[in-house]
Formats: C-alpha cells, sequence, structure tokens
C-alpha cells in the first residue's frame, strides 16, 4: 500500500501533503493548482507561464517524502505546483562516458536497474528508494561512505538541466545547461527546489560491481573511539547503535568483483514491507506504552516499553534494494518524529559520550528510539556543492514516537528535547534539509561557509524571486 499522490484535488483547489500525511506544523498546504509536464519543453512552458503571471512556483514529486515544507509555496493564494510525476521516462546510458542522465521524475530504482542492465553501477544511494531523481539531489539525500566521491548522491553529478525565469525577450523561463566547472553547477547540486527547475540529472558511474555485507553485534563499549576507523576502513560501512540494549551493530560493507558468486538483495531493516496489520499495531502498541508511563507517575517496570528492534537481514546484493510500505496517518500506521544531524567528524566522539551520560541515568528512557532501529550512524565526505556538507562528516538519523494530537505530551520527550538541542546547539551540528523539527534549523545559515555564494547563485538565476528565498529560507 504505497502513500497516496502527495496533491490532491478537489472543486475547491488543490492540497500539498508529505509521504507521511501530516506536515511538522501539523497544517495544511493548499495550493492554487498543479501541473504535470511529460517533457522538459512542456516544463519550460510551465515556469515561463508561471513567470509571465507573476507566480511563486514550487516543484513536488511523485514521492514526496520531505518532511520540513520545502515544496510548500509562502503565498498560496499566487502560487502553482509543478509536478515531475509524469516527467520520467528518459533514462540514458552512456558507457562511454560512464554516466547516466535521467529525467527528473524517474524513479531511483528505475535508475539502478537500467544503470545494472549496461553492467554498470551506480555508487552512491540513499537506503530508501521512494525517491526521484530530482528529489534526491535537491534534499541531499545520502547513503554512507567516505571512499571516493562519498555517499552523499548529489556528489556523483556531473550535470544538470535547469529550467529558470527568464525576460520576456527568451520567452519568460530559459534552460541552463550545467557542467562540471560551472560554478553554478554546485548551487544547483543541492538547491532545496530553490534555484529552478530541474529538468535533467547526469551522474557518474562505475563498472558494475556487488557488495558484501557482514552484521557486527557487539557491546557499545568504545563506539566514540571506534567509528572513525569504522567509517575509513569499509566503503560502505555504518552503524546502528540501541544505547537502551548497550548494542552497536557495525555494518562491514565493502565492494566485491561482479563475476563473485550469489545474487542476494540487501533488505534495509528500516525499510522492509509489512503487512498493513503490523504497521497499524506496532503503533497501537507504541501508543498504549506512551499513554501508561506518561500518564503513571511511578510507573511499574513491566508497564515499560520492551525495548526490542526489528530483525537484521543479511544478504549479498548487486545495489541495495530497498521496499517499504511505510505507514502513513491515513492508514492509521507507524507516525513518528526524524531527527537527522550531521556531526563534524572531530566532534561527534563527544556526542556520543554526552548521550552515554543521559542513557546511563536510565537505560529505559531510550526503549522510546531503540524500537525505532535506534541511532543509524552513516559517513559522507566533504562536499563542492554550496548547501553539501563543508567537511567530512557523521550523520546521525534517529526516530521517535509522535503523538496523533499536537499538544499530547510524548513518552521521554524531555530525553529526545535534551538530544536534539545538544546536537544542533551544543556541537553545532547541520540539518539534514529534507528531515528535522523546525528547531533544527534556526541559525543554519552560519553553518555552511557557501550560504552565501548560494544566496547569490539564487539571485543570478531568479532576480524576480519566483521561487521566494531573499537572503533566508521562506
Amino acid at each position: 500500500m504505497p502513500p497516496p499522490n502527495p496533491v490532491q484535488c478537489s472543486q475547491t483547489g488543490c492540497k500539498l501533503y508529505n509521504s507521511y500525511g501530516v506536515w511538522g506544523d501539523r497544517k495544511d498546504c493548499p495550493v492554487q493548482a498543479v501541473v504535470y509536464p511529460t517533457t522538459e519543453e512542456e516544463l519550460r512552458s510551465a515556469v515561463a507561464n508561471a513567470n509571465k503571471n507573476h507566480l511563486k512556483v514550487k516543484v513536488v514529486s511523485r514521492f514526496s517524502h520531505t518532511i520540513p515544507k520545502l515544496a510548500c509555496p509562502t503565498n498560496q493564494s499566487r502560487a502553482i505546483l509543478i509536478s515531475t510525476e509524469k516527467y520520467n521516462t528518459s533514462i540514458d546510458v552512456d558507457v562511454a562516458s560512464m554516466t547516466v542522465t535521467a529525467d527528473a521524475g524517474v524513479g531511483l530504482r528505475a535508475v539502478i536497474d537500467r544503470v545494472e542492465a549496461e553492467g554498470l553501477s551506480l555508487v552512491a544511494a540513499p537506503y530508501w528508494e521512494g525517491v526521484s531523481v530530482g528529489g534526491v539531489i535537491s534534499t541531499g539525500a545520502h547513503g554512507s561512505s567516505w571512499r571516493g566521491r562519498g555517499g552523499a548522491v548529489h556528489d556523483h553529478v556531473v550535470g544538470i538541466r535547469l529550467i529558470v525565469p527568464a525576460k520576456e525577450s527568451e520567452g519568460f523561463a530559459r534552460v541552463l545547461d550545467l557542467r562540471s566547472g560551472d560554478p553554478l553547477l554546485n548551487a544547483a547540486k543541492v538547491s532545496l527546489g530553490m534555484l529552478g527547475v530541474i529538468s535533467k540529472v547526469r551522474l557518474m558511474v562505475e563498472g558494475g560491481f556487488k557488495r558484501s555485507i557482514t552484521l557486527n553485534f557487539t557491546n557499545d563499549r568504545g563506539i566514540e573511539d571506534e567509528f572513525m576507523e569504522h567509517g575509513k576502513k569499509y566503503e560502505f560501512g555504518d552503524i546502528q547503535w540501541y544505547p537502551s540494549r548497550h548494542t552497536a551493530v557495525y555494518r562491514y560493507d565493502d565492494r566485491l568483483p561482479i563475476n563473485t558468486s550469489g545474487d542476494g538483495v540487501y533488505d534495509f531493516v528500516g525499510f522492509q514491507s509489512n503487512f498493513a496489520i503490523i504497521a497499524k499495531s506496532v503503533r497501537a502498541s507504541d501508543k498504549i506504552d506512551n499513554i501508561i508511563v506518561s500518564y503513571t507517575a511511578t510507573p511499574s517496570s513491566d508497564t515499560r516499553p520492551k525495548c526490542k528492534p526489528q530483525a537484521h537481514v543479511y544478504t549479498r546484493p548487486k545495489q541495495p534494494k530497498t521496499r517499504s510500505a511505510l505507514g502513513t496517518q491515513e492508514s492509521k500506521g507507524l507516525f513518528f518524529y526524524e531527527t537527522t544531524a550531521i556531526f563534524s567528524a572531530t566532534s561527534f566522539a563527544d556526542f556520543v559520550r554526552d548521550i552515554k551520560k543521559l542513557r546511563d541515568i536510565n537505560p529505559n528512557s531510550f526503549c522510546g528510539v531503540d524500537i525505532y532501529n535506534g541511532f543509524l550512524i552513516r559517513f559522507v565526505p566533504k562536499s563542492e556543492a554550496y548547501l553539501g556538507q563543508p567537511e567530512d562528516s557523521v550523520v546521525v538519523d534517529f526516530n521517535y514516537y509522535r503523538a496523533d494530537e499536537g499538544w499530547t505530551p510524548r513518552l521521554n520527550q524531555d530525553i529526545w528535547e535534551e538530544a536534539e538541542q545538544m546536537a544542533f546547539f551544543k556541537y553545532g551540528a547541520r540539518p539534514h534539509w529534507g528531515k528535522n523539527r523546525n528547531v533544527a534549523f534556526v541559525g543554519v545559515e552560519k553553518k555552511y561557509p557557501s550560504f552565501g555564494r548560494f544566496v547569490e547563485a539564487k539571485r543570478r538565476v531568479d532576480p524576480g524571486m519566483c521561487w521566494g528565498v531573499s537572503g533566508r529560507m521562506k
């Protein structure tokens, strides 16, 4: 049961949703209209029409997995959405140049399958395949790797065709063909949908390879001293940390020759397909745990949630395949906050030590995150993208219960807000652009040295502020 289309229209207008069914502020995102171009010329025409009529523009894909309201226009009565859902047919693999070029609306799985059919591999990919090519680079989506170009997909981009507003004499919109060496490409690689409309993306690929994965379940003692070596030693390694269980799962993940025997699939624990009834029952159990513990002054040990992370699946893939039917509020499935903080590699160890101090006060207080697969620790290197990472970094994701109503207190809410504040304020972690609560973005422009260069690029290609940013994110 995949999420419904993010754009729902009626006789009174349209509303934009994300795949979770609820935005961070729990408010709707009404829009005047939505258009569905199928070719680059139709895409250019849509931008031209908006520019000619002084409309704001936001772009949305078929998937809409961003948590912040990046795709929601601020002036909703004078704005349109451009959906890339139907602009998704062209995937061109150039074996000679070792590149693949795809329409912005093409899904990541389709790109991977097409590349593999030519005996090649897309090196970097996020753990979740329900993303479009345009969307995956716009928000800085990533896997895990410090090697080569690294684990962030945008760092493998060598070309973008971008549609931006233009003068009347130029037809109100024009196509920029950005190539390696063009300073604008570094702005367009991670643009948050505010630099123009991405038409096509060209990515570097490599000769086909398989991957060998071994999961090492061990005590979390020394994790703050071992993560750096782990990130350097294994090309695609990561760590899943369950603080309440004092357990760390080190993933040893390296490439193997394409002719290695075996053809398995790595089914990432966080995105495995489940029957809808399972997602509903997990949610119901989580709600009971929160109600009992949140409103019981002195809960007994048997009323506390049981810390049982989901099982890992070990296989050996050609390319990771991740499938899921995430529960949305419409299906009464899983509903949670997701905090993703990106640390300097040199400061991450101290953050881990602080989390351990919090954990040691009451290990059960960390059950709320451990039943959502704990802390996922990944690695991304320094990027040339203006809104990419300015240094070799460690990315930490942790999910935790979100109540159906905004005023309902959450179990151990103080713990998670403390962890969130330590990450973003004490250690100056940078937020993942496509995740997090709004508090994570406070002062974000000071955390990216090239933020000003991005804003200047925005002014150059869109002086009329068709995409609605003027020195600050809106």
